[in-house]
């Protein structure tokens, strides 16, 4: 399987699978979050609370589950072609930063339910809070993958 992956042609074409499932993925990362900003100021069980359940459902079901194991499967299969990457310090250090990205992604999950069962007790401004710990996980990953500084 090792040499079927490492072959030019389809590690490129693995490798813009990942890169379009990222993309699709922190698109999800930095919308959901704004969007409980904007539902944590909805009056519980309003059209426009229950409009912001079925986005935010939407958005994570759709899109960013879909998104993130996609992320995972061609990123997994690129370290299967290139194993050598393993022992990298920046890949080390982009690897920890997407599995808190992984684990930031199932806290939203849980609370795209609680907000789904009209139960949030958070403000705006906490939520407003978390949408920047994704920008902050992006922009070190981008950084290890591009620059790639030890």
């Amino acid at each position: 399987m090792n040499a079927w992956l490492a072959d030019y042609t389809i590690y490129q074409i693995i490798k813009a699978l990942h890169v379009i499932s990222v993309m699709a993925w922190m698109a999800g990362m930095l919308y959901l979050p704004r969007l409980f900003v904007y539902h944590a100021d909805a009056e519980k069980g309003s059209e426009k609370s229950e409009t912001f359940k079925v986005m935010e459902r939407r958005l994570l079901r759709a899109i960013m589950n879909p998104a993130m194991c996609a992320v995972w499967l061609f990123g997994i299969l690129m370290l299967i072609a290139n194993p050598g990457l393993f022992s990298m310090g920046w890949m080390q250090v982009k690897l920890g930063c997407i599995v808190m990205m992984t684990v930031i992604h199932h806290i939203y999950g849980r609370w795209r339910k609680t907000f789904e069962r009209d139960e949030n007790q958070r403000s705006a401004k906490y939520y407003r809070m978390w949408n920047e710990i994704p920008t902050i996980l992006m922009i070190v990953i981008v950084i290890m993958a591009i620059v790639e500084p030890f």
